[in-house]
């Protein structure tokens, strides 16, 4: 049925008031996410340039345009370091007008992310972080929490070897927030188990030589070497560890937060075997197949690690809370990402919790012989499949001063 003048003057008035509502609680008309991470050094591998190539798909696949919305990404290395992540963050939020933050490894810079955007009300999207008190002690109603955790990781993996008999282990722990967190956690599990800890020794962050640490390792006679560290530290590791013929005399090692792009860098024949837990594989199903294509061939040819996967996801969600809600004020755009559940083909159906921490299932994987991988990236074996609803630590249990 053709339309009549008044009637096409009215659809273009209610177009334009619904336009002009939309763009009047977006501030200056646009919404700007800011990449922040390792761009350069020991984790630039699993988030880095990969994790700007993922926000941007995300942003792509939402259609913007479409929606009367406008979105830009920029991106800066915070060099693992507080201080400069701080300053980055506050003149991103203060003078460059980004309203979110996402990605943010290393968990002191995250930390300190996270209390900046609450001061600004802002919005953070921790993807590649890991701290537990994220969504604890330190949770706040500005930020969510994706992907892995140190509660995660420790009960997962932990739980697991001490069941299947490795009740003695030793840390090799990196010295800054993360690790200690990990060490922390999965020390618990493992006492709690039945196990026990024969020692510990802390690595600075970025470490080339692990000799002297591995030897006092394997001097301790654990059964568990337990990796509480990530990136480049865990790859150059496990690679000396197998120097030293580390596992030939019953040791093993467990890599605590373990990357695809690590096993890529080590290699199946010194990483065969290894055990941990995973957020999110390239090989899980269709979706996931086909996004992975996508990402590598704009990645360099790189598959993509679960922070990158997770700064897909927590982008897409956050656009469509801002679509929803029709504001990008952080506050309110946080609580609407909590309220509407997640749905996206990396991660499937979920949810974010009150605290912040988004909720979906966790893989158990063994990392395959060379003999049975078939091509570069098949990698894994899934061995076991952790619930949702219990892959993460209880709401009750994290100290989340949100939590009532």
């Amino acid at each position: 049925m053709k339309l009549q003048p008044s009637s096409l003057m009215a659809a273009a008035a209610t177009l334009a008031c619904t336009w002009g509502l939309a763009h009047a609680q977006i501030s200056d008309g646009v919404v700007r996410i800011g990449v922040l991470n390792d761009m350069s050094s020991v984790y630039s591998d699993i988030t880095g340039p990969g994790s700007t190539v993922a926000a941007r798909m995300a942003i792509e696949d939402f259609g913007p345009e479409a929606k009367g919305m406008k979105v830009e990404v920029v991106s800066a290395d915070h060099q693992n370091k507080p201080d400069v992540g701080s300053n980055i963050a506050r003149t991103w939020y203060d003078t460059d007008k980004v309203d979110a933050i996402v990605d943010v490894p290393t968990s002191s810079v995250a930390l300190a992310v996270s209390e900046i955007a609450r001061a600004k009300g802002k919005a953070f999207l921790s993807t590649g972080s890991a701290s537990a008190d994220l969504f604890g002690k330190a949770c706040s109603p500005n930020t969510v929490h994706w992907n892995y955790d140190t509660w995660m990781l420790s009960n997962g993996v932990g739980n697991l070897v001490v069941k299947d008999g490795g009740n003695s282990w030793f840390f090799l722990t990196a010295d800054y927030t993360f690790g200690h967190s990990l060490e922390r956690d999965t020390e618990a599990v493992v006492v709690k188990a039945g196990g026990k800890v024969l020692g510990k020794v802390r690595h600075p962050l970025n470490t080339q030589d692990f000799s002297s640490y591995l030897l006092r390792a394997q001097a301790s006679k654990a059964k568990i070497i337990g990796l509480a560290n990530a990136g480049g530290d865990t790859s150059n590791a496990i690679k000396q560890a197998a120097e030293f013929g580390i596992g030939k005399d019953g040791q093993k090692l467990v890599g605590l937060l373990v990357f695809i792009s690590d096993i890529h860098s080590i290699g199946l024949q010194s990483a065969q075997g290894l055990g941990f837990a995973e957020t999110f594989y390239w090989d899980l199903n269709d979706q996931t197949r086909a996004w992975s294509k996508r990402f590598a061939l704009r990645n360099g040819g790189k598959y993509p690690s679960s922070s990158q996967a997770g700064v897909y996801s927590a982008v897409l969600h956050y656009l469509k809370a801002i679509q929803a809600g029709k504001t990008d004020d952080g506050t309110k755009v946080i609580a609407k990402m909590k309220e509407t559940p997640t749905d996206d083909p990396l991660f499937g159906k979920g949810t974010v919790r009150v605290d912040g921490r988004k909720i979906h299932p966790v893989y158990l994987v063994e990392v395959k012989k060379p003999s049975e991988s078939k091509a570069p990236y098949d990698y894994y074996h899934i061995r076991a499949t952790i619930p949702a609803d219990q892959a993460f630590r209880p709401l009750d249990q994290g100290e989340c001063p949100l939590v009532k």
